[in-house]
């Protein structure tokens, strides 16, 4: 019979990949074609890229957070707790830096008329990208962690 830390195990490791996966694919990607753009184009195509990610990302990253923290609890080995802990909350902080950095830039961004930038515009690229690897960087490590503790579970 497969035990609940297994099914535990598998699920955060493919949560926390898919969030790892994504923002390293935006950092990889998006970021420099981004800002290779002029500010109209930039501000036009930012506002397209960022229609669909709520609410599904909020959702993984949070529910694989949830799940570490529950994967935490029943791990029956401290190593598996502690890596599992640690993901929980380098997940906790990809929710954090999104919500209390990114997002309000985001929606700076799309209340900006790609038409009408005024000459005072300040370029908000830079910020969002150190924060964006700020939040891949957590994502990423939190799939290491889980994955680490999957190799304990096993």
């Amino acid at each position: 019979m497969i035990a609940l830390t297994h099914v535990l195990g598998v699920l955060v490791v493919l949560g926390s990949g898919i969030v790892a996966g994504v923002l390293f694919a935006v950092a990889l990607s998006t970021v420099p074609a981004l800002a290779a753009m002029p500010p109209d184009r930039y501000v036009y195509a930012h506002t397209l890229l960022g229609r669909n990610w709520d609410p599904t990302m909020p959702l993984i990253v949070l529910g694989s957070t949830f799940l570490d923290v529950a994967l935490a609890v029943l791990a029956p080995g401290p190593g598996a707790r502690w890596l599992t802990g640690a993901a929980a909350a380098c997940l906790l902080g990809v929710s954090a830096v999104s919500h209390f950095r990114n997002v309000p830039i985001n929606r700076r961004i799309h209340r900006t008329d790609p038409d009408a930038i005024p000459a005072s515009w300040r370029d908000p690229r830079p910020v969002w990208r150190r924060w964006h690897l700020v939040r891949t960087a957590l994502a990423v490590s939190a799939l290491g962690l889980n994955g680490m503790a999957a190799i304990l579970l096993s």
